[in-house]
C-alpha cells in the first residue's frame, strides 16, 4: 500500500529544526515522508536525514520515492534514538523532529485494525512483526488494567462499564474483529452519551496507545535525543493530543529547569543545569487553512527547545 498523507505543520516544523545546511538530522517518524523531503531539499549535498519508522510500508514507500545518497531509512522505534544516533551519527546531531501519533495510511487501511469505521482483525500494531496485538489485549487484559489503560490514555469517563461489556462479552467467544468490539463499546455508553461524538473513539485511541507502548516511547526519546544534540541544535516535535502534548510539554520543561533543590534554598546545592532552552512558551499551531484542508491537523501542536 503506498504512504497517501499529508503532512502536518510542515514547513513551521522543517524551519524550527533547521539549523545548519550541512548538518545531520533525525525524522524520528518518517511515515509518508513529508518532513524528510522537505529538509533534504533545503539541505546541502553535505546534509544528511537519518529516518527512522517500524512500519514496513512507510519504509518501502520512502525507498521508492526518495532515492537520495543523503538519506538513511532505519527500521526501529524512535524510544532507540540514543542507540540509533551513536550508531549512524557518533559526532553528534544537528536537529531532531518527530510527528507523533498515527499516519493516515495506518488508520485508512482497514486491514490494519485501527479504525472502528471498517470491519477487520484486532490488529492495530504500527510494526506488523510485533508480537502483541490489540487482539491479545482486548482477550486477555484483567478488568483492573482494561480501566486503566481506558482511562490513562483514552479519558473515558465510563472505563468500567466498557471494561465491564468486554469481560462479558470474551466469557462467550473470543473479541476477534472491530465490529465485534465497536458494537460491545457502542453498547455500554448511556444513550444520553451516544451523540457526543463516536463512542468509540477514545477505546480505540487507548488500546492503540498500549498495544505499541506510544507514551512511554515520547518520554524515552526525549530522554536519548536531547543528549545526542549538539550545542544550538533544535528538538521539535508535533503532538495530537492532550497526552502526548503534555509528556512533550513537561519534559521540555524538566530538561530546562532540572534543579530537585527545595524552593526555599537559596542557592542550587543538587548541580544539576539546564540542557535545553524552550524556544515555544505556547505551542505552534496549524492555520485555519490547513486545519480546513486536513482536518486532521485541528489538534496538532508543535514544540521547540534548543540545546545550550
Amino acid at each position: 500500500m503506498e504512504y497517501k498523507h499529508i503532512t502536518v505543520l510542515l514547513n513551521e516544523t522543517v524551519e524550527s529544526v533547521l539549523t545548519d545546511p550541512n548538518g545531520t538530522y533525525i525524522d524520528c517518524t518518517l511515515g509518508g515522508g513529508g518532513h524528510t523531503s522537505l529538509l533534504l531539499s533545503r539541505l546541502s549535498e553535505k546534509g544528511r536525514v537519518i529516518a527512522i519508522d517500524r512500519d514496513d510500508v512507510a519504509l518501502e514507500n520512502a525507498r521508492k520515492k526518495l532515492n537520495d545518497p543523503r538519506l538513511t531509512l532505519v527500521k526501529s522505534n524512535f524510544s532507540e534514538i540514543g542507540q540509533i544516533a551513536e550508531e549512524y551519527a557518533p559526532e553528534g546531531v544537528d536537529g531532531i523532529l518527530a510527528d507523533l501519533g498515527i499516519s493516515s495510511p495506518q488508520v485508512d487501511d482497514p486491514a490494519r485494525g485501527f479504525s472502528y469505521s471498517a470491519d477487520a482483525y484486532l490488529d492495530m500494531r504500527m510494526d506488523q512483526t510485533q508480537a502483541f496485538t490489540a487482539h491479545d489485549l482486548v482477550n486477555t487484559y484483567t478488568r483492573d488494567d482494561l480501566v486503566r489503560i481506558l482511562r490513562d490514555y483514552g479519558e473515558e469517563r465510563f472505563a468500567g462499564r466498557i471494561a465491564d461489556k468486554i469481560i462479558r462479552a470474551r466469557e462467550q467467544k473470543t473479541i476477534d474483529t472491530t465490529a465485534e468490539l465497536t458494537a460491545i463499546v457502542a453498547a455500554a455508553m448511556p444513550k444520553q452519551n451516544k451523540k457526543e461524538g463516536h463512542p468509540c473513539k477514545r477505546t480505540y485511541q487507548a488500546i492503540r496507545i498500549e498495544v505499541n507502548s506510544e507514551l512511554s516511547s515520547i518520554s524515552a526519546m526525549i530522554e536519548g535525543g536531547i543528549p545526542k544534540l549538539k550545542s544550538g541544535g533544535h528538538m521539535s516535535i508535533i503532538s495530537f493530543h492532550s497526552l502526548e502534548d503534555r509528556i512533550v510539554k513537561n519534559a521540555f520543561q524538566r530538561e530546562e529547569n532540572p534543579c530537585t533543590c527545595p524552593k526555599d534554598f537559596p542557592i542550587c546545592v543538587c548541580g544539576k543545569k539546564p540542557t535545553v532552552k524552550v524556544l515555544t512558551r505556547k505551542p505552534m499551531l496549524p492555520t485555519e487553512e490547513e486545519i480546513t484542508e486536513n482536518n486532521r491537523a485541528h489538534s496538532a501542536k508543535l514544540r521547540v527547545c534548543e540545546k545550550l
